[in-house]
C-alpha cells in the first residue's frame, strides 16, 4: 500500500520527520510508494490576500522542484480532497506535520474523521516548531504566560536534531487540478504585489548560510537598525515551512558570540508565540488579557488609511508603512513603532492593524503576528505594558541616527540630511516636496493613551 504526505506549513524535503514516517510506513507495507500532496483550501485561500497568495504559490512552485515534479496539487474543502486522494492512489495511511493553529486544528479533525470512515490511518509527526506547542510547563504543570521564564524552560527543554535528508523517494504520480494550478499562476500575477523573495527550500537554506556566516556574530548590535541588512529575512521562510527552526538551532549550538545567543532568544519568541496560540486558541483575536475590558478605542477611518498609505506625517512610520508595500516585510523594530502609532497615537483597536499586516506581509503569520501586536496594544503577554507608548520621533533618532532608512523609502525627505529627516517640521524646506505634516500631535495623543489606559486598569 501507499503512504499519503500532506503537506501544509512544511512546504520542503529536508528535516522533515512527517515526510520520514511517510516514507517508512509505505516501506513496510509494501513497494515502497510514497504521494505527496497540497491542498488549496478555498476557505483559507479566500482569506489569505494576494500577497500570501503569491508567496504560497511561488512556494509551492519551488516544492514541486523538490519533489521531483511529482507533488500532486488539488482544489477543494480537504476534508473531502485528502479522502478522495487516499483512496486514488491506495493509500493505508495519512501523514501531516502536526497543526497547532485554531482553524488547522478544526479542519484536521475534520479530514481525520473522513477518514476514520475510509479505515484510512491518520498519522502527526512534529510540529512547525523546535518544541512542540504544550510541552513546556511551569512547576504547576500549567503554560507558561510571559516570555523570559518560558525561554528558559524551553532551552531547558531541549529539541532533537534535525531529521535526515530522504534522497531517494518512490513518488506517486497522479494528476494535479487544473482549477488549482490556475489559481497558482493568476496568483503571481496579480497587481500591486511586493518584491518578494527568492521561494523554495534551496532559498531559504542559502539565506541562513548567508547571514550565519556573514551577519550573525553582529546581530545583538545591527538588529534593531533598519537602515542595514542586520537580521536574518528567514520570517517567511519559516512561515511556509521552507526551512525548520530546528536546522537553525543546530547551527547556533556550536555559535557562542552574543549575536547567535540573541538570535536564539529572537527564535524562541516565535516558539513562544506558538504556544501561547496553541493554550489560548481565542487570542488569535481577541485580547489574551482582560486587563483592559473597558479600554475605549476609535475608528477614524481617514487616519487609519493614512498609516497603512505612510502618510502620517511621522517619517518612520510613514518609511515602516511603505517598505511593507514595496517588499511585504518590515523590520521588526519599525513593526513595533508602526503599531504603536496605530494603537496609540490614534487610539486603533490592534486587530485593525493585525488584519492590515497579515494582508500585507509574506511572513505573515497568526502567532507571531496577533501576540506581536497585543504586546504593543498592552493587551497580551506582557506584564506592564500599559505606560509604553513609543515616541515615533525618538524612536526614529534612536535607531536611525543617520535617517538613511527614512530617506530610502520616503523620497519626498530625501533632501534632508542627517537624522533631520525624522523632524522634517524643522526644517525650513521639510515639506517642499509635498510630504504630508504631521496628522496627529504625538504629545497630545501620548497623554491621551495613558487617559484611557488608566480609566480602563480602574
Amino acid at each position: 500500500m501507499t503512504a499519503l504526505l500532506w503537506l501544509r506549513r512544511d512546504l520542503r524535503r529536508g528535516d522533515h520527520p512527517a515526510l520520514l514516517a511517510a516514507r517508512d510506513a509505505s516501506d513496510d507495507k509494501g513497494n515502497g510508494d510514497l504521494c505527496v500532496l497540497f491542498v488549496v483550501d478555498p476557505y483559507l485561500w479566500e482569506r489569505g490576500g494576494p500577497v500570501r497568495r503569491a508567496w504560497l504559490a511561488a512556494s509551492l512552485e519551488a516544492a514541486q522542484e523538490d519533489f521531483d515534479g511529482r507533488l500532486v496539487i488539488r482544489h477543494g474543502e480537504p476534508a473531502k480532497v485528502v479522502p478522495a486522494v487516499a483512496t486514488e492512489v491506495g493509500a493505508g495511511s495519512v501523514h501531516v506535520t502536526r497543526e497547532v493553529t485554531p482553524a488547522g486544528r478544526r479542519r484536521d479533525k475534520q479530514v481525520q474523521d473522513a477518514l476514520a470512515d475510509k479505515d484510512v490511518e491518520w498519522v502527526e509527526t512534529g510540529t512547525p516548531y523546535a518544541v512542540g506547542p504544550g510541552l513546556v510547563r511551569n512547576g504547576s504543570g500549567d503554560p507558561y504566560k510571559v516570555y523570559t521564564p518560558f525561554h528558559r524552560a524551553w532551552r531547558e527543554h531541549g529539541w532533537p536534531e534535525p531529521a535526515a535528508y530522504p534522497r531517494s523517494l518512490d513518488l506517486v504520480e497522479a494528476d494535479s487540478h487544473q482549477k488549482a494550478l490556475d489559481m497558482l499562476e493568476k496568483a503571481l500575477g496579480e497587481d500591486d504585489l511586493p518584491q518578494m523573495p527568492e521561494a523554495g527550500e534551496k532559498a531559504a537554506l542559502a539565506r541562513w548560510r548567508d547571514f550565519r556566516d556573514e551577519a550573525l556574530d553582529d546581530y545583538d548590535g545591527d538588529r534593531d537598525k533598519p537602515a542595514i541588512d542586520g537580521t536574518s529575512r528567514l520570517s517567511a521562510y519559516l512561515k511556509i515551512g521552507a526551512i525548520h527552526p530546528r536546522t537553525i538551532l543546530a547551527d547556533l549550538a556550536d555559535k557562542r558570540s552574543q549575536g547567535a545567543q540573541t538570535f536564539e532568544q529572537e527564535i524562541a519568541w516565535r516558539e513562544f508565540y506558538g504556544d501561547v496560540l496553541a493554550q489560548n486558541p481565542r487570542s488569535a483575536w481577541h485580547d489574551l488579557r482582560d486587563a483592559l475590558p473597558g479600554m475605549r478605542y476609535d475608528e477614524p477611518q481617514d487616519a487609519i488609511e493614512a498609516w497603512k498609505d505612510g502618510r502620517t506625517g511621522y517619517p518612520i512610520v510613514d518609511a515602516g508603512m511603505r517598505q511593507l508595500r514595496e517588499v511585504g516585510w518590515m523590520h521588526n523594530r519599525v513593526r513595533m513603532i508602526t503599531a504603536s502609532f496605530l494603537t496609540k497615537d490614534l487610539h486603533v483597536w490592534w486587530p485593525t492593524g493585525a488584519r492590515w499586516f497579515l494582508d500585507r506581509l509574506v511572513d505573515g503569520d497568526i502567532a507571531s503576528n496577533n501576540h506581536g501586536w497585543q504586546w504593543v496594544a498592552g493587551t497580551g503577554t506582557d506584564a506592564s505594558p500599559y505606560f509604553r507608548v513609543f515616541n515615533p520621533v525618538t524612536q526614529g533618532e534612536k535607531f536611525d541616527p543617520s535617517g538613511d532608512y527614512v530617506r530610502r523609502w520616503v523620497p519626498e525627505l530625501r533632501h534632508l540630511s542627517g537624522k533631520s529627516a525624522h523632524q522634517p517640521w524643522k526644517a525650513d524646506d521639510g515639506y517642499e516636496h509635498d510630504y504630508p505634516p504631521p496628522i496627529v500631535d504625538h504629545a497630545e495623543e501620548r497623554k491621551e493613551a495613558l487617559s484611557r489606559y488608566d480609566a480602563a486598569r480602574r
